[in-house]
């Protein structure tokens, strides 16, 4: 199996596990908010991360101080994109929150290939652009309104383009695991204490009420599908990677409707066809 494909089948993975992240997200937050829903998710997938970096031998790598400065990097973009979506994810909906992430596959290819040097062949282009246009139809709301929770969301997506570029670097230095760990242990103090001074103290009651969908946020989003997400960096370019993101908002209509037996309106099953078919080509061999 060619690398290139190795990065599309960890690419489809971790968009079974992220289109889970709306959902869960916001049941948790109903209980104890959205910043202690990221700080307690945090706690979580930190004794994940040192156990595997443990098992692995990963803490030499930090010895590596050329690492470092992609190591920060990461983490400050990392962690403010979180802040922005769980913030964001307080005014809006799944639904929208969904569509505006996806859109960092138009900011990535702004960013890498009009302003940029990497390049995509024409089938891939034409892949995601089918794609878009396939989560456009799914996902657009019927008014182009935009509430604040959007505005915030639409920052994180022009930002991830940023962090894939960091971690993409770092991935040259580290394994995915240390990454991961160094940027959640450097990035809980800034969220607990925003947690703390922007949000109410949560009770027992609540912190046990959102504890599995917090459980489930951290093993599944924040440990498994975010080192799937930087092994698929390390494998096929970023442009390419975000543009199977349209998968993801793809699986969250079908995970809404058996979870939360959200029917999809009529423009959002028109625009599944277009979805498979982008990903189709998107995902077809390069010719270069």
């Amino acid at each position: 199996m060619t690398r290139e494909r190795q990065g599309e089948l960890l690419m489809l993975s971790l968009s079974v596990l992220e289109a889970w992240f709306p959902i869960l997200s916001i049941v948790a937050m109903s209980y104890v908010g959205a910043l202690h829903t990221y700080m307690y998710s945090l706690v979580i997938a930190f004794f994940f991360y040192m156990g595997i970096m443990y098992k692995r031998d990963r803490f030499k790598e930090l010895k590596n101080r050329d690492a470092y400065p992609d190591l920060l990097l990461t983490t400050f973009w990392i962690t403010t994109i979180f802040i922005l979506i769980f913030i964001g994810l307080r005014y809006t909906t799944a639904g929208n929150m969904a569509v505006i992430v996806f859109l960092q596959v138009l900011f990535s290819y702004l960013y890498f290939n009009v302003l940029g040097k990497e390049k995509m062949d024409r089938l891939h282009l034409i892949g995601a652009i089918v794609m878009v246009i396939g989560a456009l139809i799914i996902l657009i709301p019927d008014t182009m309104h935009f509430n604040k929770g959007d505005w915030l969301i639409l920052l994180a997506s022009a930002f991830a383009p940023i962090v894939n570029l960091y971690q993409k670097r770092a991935r040259e230095y580290c394994s995915a695991e240390t990454i991961l760990g160094f940027r959640t242990v450097v990035g809980f103090p800034f969220v607990a204490a925003l947690a703390y001074f922007l949000e109410p103290t949560v009770s027992y009651e609540a912190f046990m009420s959102a504890l599995p969908y917090i459980f489930l946020i951290a093993t599944g989003i924040y440990v498994a599908a975010k080192i799937m997400w930087i092994e698929a960096l390390n494998r096929i370019s970023i442009t390419k990677l975000s543009a199977m993101l349209a998968l993801m908002p793809l699986f969250t209509l079908i995970f809404a409707y058996l979870y939360l037996g959200e029917v999809p309106e009529l423009r959002q099953m028109m625009g599944i066809l277009p979805v498979l078919l982008g990903g189709y080509l998107i995902t077809k061999p390069s010719k270069n």
